[in-house]
């Protein structure tokens, strides 16, 4: 049986307590006890959750734990000493070390991931990225899997890490049996962007929010940044340094991201040729569309239109 510790701290959220239920289910489904799931905290007893609810745990100890898991918290803050100890005096003692959401930090504090790629929710990757400039944030993906060390982004999103987990351990016809008892994808198409590239530019001001708003109501159109400027009533200069200076982007990253959402949705929901796809949605051939979906998805277009219809079928 493979003993799997799923470590929190005061302020955890209890939504990443659902990866828990994953491999309940696997060990349902594999119709014998793979995995013993236990709860640790520094301390052990009861520790208390962003939203006051407590739930009992056990101390960190010396056993031997096949895959560690780092919780995540609806905060960010510095983890306690006890707990960087622990993750960095037991690496030889388990196979795996995974983190949830903003628990990236925890293991980013314990050096574990210095020189790897990893991941976590899109709103605090930036960060991530500042305070540990030797992590190599990748801020669009699900999970990230580099050597023992895997993280994955928002809490739902442990989810999916614990599908691939069980996957890696079980099979392929196990994780996907788990994955439709929770209803859920087996392997969600896409990267964090599909939750709304808008939502990740976070424009500050309303000029360069009324530019966003055209871009996305225009999208069959070739949108240069002179229409932009326009829209925001700013001289093309000082639209382009306005809207960097706000998103972090240039105006033609920005409105490849929405394009790319745009023709993503479409081609989930709907059967439309891809062609009539990539027009409509501002592309200038089906090409130049499949070029920004390998970029953003690191898959093509008719992989994500065949995998959604897959789990459709579910």
């Amino acid at each position: 049986m493979q003993r799997v510790g799923f470590t929190i701290f005061p302020g955890y959220s209890m939504m990443g307590l659902a990866v828990i239920s994953v491999f309940d289910l696997a060990n349902m489904l594999a119709e014998k006890p793979v995995y013993d799931v236990r709860l640790l905290s520094e301390s052990g007893g009861l520790v208390q959750s962003s939203v006051g609810m407590r739930i009992e745990t056990e101390a960190f100890d010396a056993a031997d734990y096949d895959t560690l898991i780092i919780g995540g918290g609806t905060e960010i803050a510095p983890p306690s000493p006890g707990l960087t100890a622990f993750l960095r005096e037991t690496p030889q003692r388990r196979r795996r070390t995974a983190s949830i959401c903003t628990g990236a930090f925890v293991l980013a504090e314990a050096g574990l991931l210095d020189g790897r790629r990893a991941t976590t929710h899109w709103f605090h990757a930036r960060h991530l990225q500042a305070l540990f400039p030797k992590v190599k944030v990748d801020e669009d993906r699900i999970f990230v899997i580099d050597g023992p060390i895997y993280t994955s982004a928002g809490m739902t999103a442990g989810i999916d890490l614990a599908l691939a987990l069980i996957e890696e351990d079980l099979g392929l016809e196990i994780a996907r049996s788990v994955a439709r008892k929770l209803v859920v994808y087996h392997r969600r198409a896409g990267g964090q962007s599909q939750f709304s590239a808008l939502l990740e530019l976070e424009p500050k001001s309303d000029r360069i929010q009324s530019a966003l708003a055209y871009a996305k109501r225009n999208l069959h159109s070739r949108l240069t940044v002179e229409q932009l400027a326009e829209a925001a009533h700013l001289s093309p200069r000082q639209f382009s340094r306005a809207f960097h200076a706000e998103t972090g982007q240039s105006p033609a990253k920005a409105v490849e991201h929405l394009r790319i959402e745009e023709a993503r949705m479409m081609m989930e929901q709907r059967t439309r040729p891809i062609d009539s796809i990539a027009r409509d949605t501002g592309f200038s051939d089906r090409d130049h569309m499949r070029r920004a979906f390998l970029r953003a998805f690191g898959q093509p277009p008719q992989v994500i239109r065949r995998n959604a219809r897959g789990e459709a079928r579910i």
